[in-house]
């Protein structure tokens, strides 16, 4: 057994201990568990902005793109949005134990399904530091112990982030291990996460890009929770307000280029093209967008450049967006049923009847009307926090928080029955 082996094996027998106690942790351990966290990471915030500051540092001198140290950064506000999210999950009824459904059967037995802790959640990630608290606040809210495997290029950061979790675990009350944190960048340790630690992971979260994805769907031995790419959309209808089409279109690219519900294409109604592209193309440009658009939209304006099948094919968490026009609502779905990856896209349009053609058309886990795709986020969901948006169909969709890391036992009470 290699050193990585054991120092995995260790993880996973102290994962199953935790598991256990977590099942009777109260509802209040947990929240003063949560609270204490904020504290802990708001009194070392220096230590920890010393440490993502030399990350982050490293990372420029090795050539990582500007979107890749957005998503790894850290400063003040940022500290501040972590401290929180750790507030807002406390704040968030306890979903251990809620009923969810109840009836009573013919023969007198009294059936209730129960929300449980889904057990052991492994949550592998990449260069986004508030994942270490967003993930290990809302397994343990549902009453989860948690496994934490960072990226390599944020190890100090998280492990600094990962301490102050864990000492307010302890200080409440909680097993220590109710949270643990794999601090090595041997990607062993992935394998060893994978492959279950003999039982004891119910769970795998993989956020990050194609590859890592694409590893823990093929090699976990345990069910995932995963999103693809965040390929999303917004459509500017014939009916839309040019006002909201130049905000939302904006705002959905340009808010935040790195994370997954930034737009990554700009769809136009043909019939309303002359009208809306102009301003639009005008203030993406004006705030240092990249256009590639379709030959329609280039007829238009022959200052953009071209756009090929594969750019629409393309989540390039940077400031380019890709823009192609459609025949109305129904071209749209039939573009983003292409194109898209299930996570978010967005109409714009003051028509409700188009508004709900395009709801009821779009398969994807997040469709808003009239707003910007950058609100598909746990904490403006009202959830406090996040692991990340899953565009699978089976268990969860969208924004995965509390509830999401929750299951359910039938509890079904009787009065002496017996089958016949």
């Amino acid at each position: 057994m290699t050193a990585i082996d054991e120092m995995m094996a260790n993880v996973g027998r102290a994962a199953k201990e935790a598991r256990a106690a977590m099942r009777g942790a109260s509802a209040d351990m947990k929240n003063r568990a949560l609270i204490r966290a904020a504290e802990n990471i708001d009194a070392r915030r220096s230590a920890i902005l010393g440490a993502n500051a030399a990350e982050v540092a490293a990372a420029r001198e090795a050539g990582r793109t500007n979107a890749f140290i957005d998503r790894m950064a850290l400063d003040d506000g940022r500290i501040d949005g972590i401290c929180d999210a750790l507030r807002d999950v406390a704040a968030l009824d306890d979903p251990v134990g809620k009923t969810l459904r109840e009836w009573t059967r013919p023969n007198g037995l009294s059936i209730a399904r129960v929300a449980a802790p889904i057990g052991v959640v492994a949550v592998i990630y990449e260069s986004r530091p508030n994942v270490t608290v967003d993930a290990a606040a809302i397994a343990l809210k549902a009453g989860n112990a948690v496994i934490l495997r960072g990226g390599s290029e944020c190890i100090e950061t998280n492990g600094a982030l990962y301490a102050c979790f864990r000492d307010a675990c302890v200080g409440a009350g909680l097993p220590g291990a109710a949270a643990q944190f794999v601090a090595t960048p041997d990607r062993a340790a992935v394998g060893a996460l994978l492959s279950g630690l003999d039982g004891a992971v119910d769970l795998v979260i993989p956020r990050g890009g194609k590859s890592l994805v694409a590893r823990v769907q093929s090699d976990a031995r345990a069910p995932v929770l995963s999103h693809l790419d965040g390929i999303c959309h917004v459509y500017l209808d014939r009916d839309a307000d040019v006002e909201k089409a130049v905000a939302i279109a904006v705002n959905s690219k340009m808010r935040r280029t790195g994370v997954c519900g930034a737009a990554e294409t700009l769809l136009l109604d043909k019939a309303a093209l002359d009208r809306l592209w102009p301003p639009v193309s005008t203030a993406l440009r004006e705030a240092g967008c990249e256009l590639r658009a379709d030959g329609a939209i280039r007829a238009l304006d022959d200052n953009t450049l071209e756009a090929t099948d594969e750019d629409f094919y393309t989540e390039y968490l940077d400031a380019v967006i890709s823009a192609a026009a459609v025949d109305g609502v129904a071209g749209a779905i039939a573009h983003i049923a292409q194109y898209g990856s299930g996570h978010t896209e967005t109409i714009v349009t003051e028509n409700p009847d188009a508004a709900d053609q395009f709801i009821a058309g779009v398969d994807s886990a997040i469709i808003l009307h009239n707003a910007s795709t950058q609100f598909a986020d746990g904490g403006e969901f009202g959830l406090g926090a996040e692991i990340g948006i899953a565009t699978g169909r089976l268990h969860a969709r969208g924004p995965v928080g509390v509830e999401e890391l929750t299951t359910y036992k039938n509890v079904v009470r009787g009065a002496g029955q017996i089958r016949p």
